[in-house]
């Protein structure tokens, strides 16, 4: 239940005083110039949870299912005028997947999103700090019936790769996203953004093989990430700065618009993200660990309809990393 979409890195962060902020909030907005960001997400999922509560006998038993992903990101935005760009992202995902009837594996292009941004304000900003909203088309150009083989009833057959390891979900869908910085005492950024998936096509005629009511074929959920901290720079390291925050991500019960129906594994995790972001010159890079407290897998539309409550694997950890470049 990982997020697939990137919430942007703001550059900001690693302003070293009022001189530099001032500084890289011009250069930042310089009209018709490409940033480019690749992103890199490793997590590794096998601890199982029902509601907020561990099944720790899935270990004991040696019955646990094991996602691992390296999701790749690549990221362009174009600056058209002082407050406005455009923006495209292109996923790749490379997963697979260990469970009791077999070994899966998928890797391949995710779904593409295209779309635009503003500042609400002009920069660089007296007060030294700004707001940024954007929307973006989410494409289906993913594939979402990547298949595999498994042992079913001791025979080698092919069939579908889980869900939460297909490269797309099959549907047409739009963002909104958020983020903004604040420039406070001794040096420090305050910071957040988030982004919101929406999804309102209700399932994709993908079969699970799963013998629930009502969980046949794959549903196409929403996502959401959110991000809040605080950045400090690193004294006399120019263009260093640590941070410091916590991190949401998750599939809500319910999408917002459309059916929520068909199986999905709702729930969120909850992390404390250290990290650091650096720049020089024309380049910047960051890397973040967010370490899961709080993990919750949540009842969905078919549990509620047959009185039962799935259960859904999650890691301890992710490691995070990006790189990008000014032209």
């Amino acid at each position: 239940m990982a997020a697939r979409q990137s919430a942007p890195v703001i550059g900001a962060l690693c302003s070293d005083g009022e001189k530099d902020f001032a500084a890289q909030s011009r250069e930042n907005l310089i009209k018709h110039h490409f940033d480019v960001t690749v992103g890199y997400r490793y997590q590794s999922s096998s601890r199982h949870f029902v509601g907020t509560v561990e099944q720790k006998q899935r270990e004991i038993r040696r019955n646990q299912v094991e996602n691992d992903y390296h999701l790749f990101d690549v990221a362009i935005n174009y600056q058209l005028t002082h407050r406005w760009s455009l923006t495209a992202s292109l996923p790749i995902l490379v997963a697979t997947r260990h469970q009791s009837s077999g070994y899966f594996h998928t890797h391949g292009i995710g779904d593409a999103t295209i779309g635009t941004r503003a500042w609400l304000f002009r920069g660089p900003t007296e007060h030294g700090g700004n707001v940024s909203f954007g929307i973006s088309l989410k494409m289906p150009t993913g594939k979402d019936n990547s298949q595999d083989f498994a042992f079913i009833r001791g025979q080698r057959t092919i069939i579908t790769s889980d869900q939460s390891i297909q490269t797309g979900d099959g549907g047409w869908g739009f963002a909104l996203e958020t983020q903004g910085y604040q420039r406070t005492f001794f040096n420090s950024m305050l910071y957040f953004s988030g982004a919101y998936l929406f999804n309102p096509r209700g399932t994709n005629g993908v079969p699970t093989f799963r013998s629930a009511k009502g969980e046949e074929i794959m549903s196409v959920s929403d996502q959401y990430l959110y991000r809040a901290g605080i950045s400090h720079a690193v004294p006399k390291v120019r263009g260093l700065a640590v941070s410091f925050g916590g991190r949401m991500e998750g599939v809500p019960v319910r999408d917002a618009f459309g059916s929520s129906l068909g199986f999905r594994r709702p729930g969120y995790g909850i992390s404390l993200d250290p990290g650091f972001i650096y720049s020089r010159g024309r380049n910047t890079w960051s890397c973040n660990i967010p370490f899961a407290v709080e993990r919750n897998r949540r009842v969905s539309v078919p549990d509620l309809a047959n009185h039962t409550h799935g259960d859904a694997a999650f890691a301890d950890y992710a490691l995070t990393f990006s790189y990008g470049r000014h032209f």
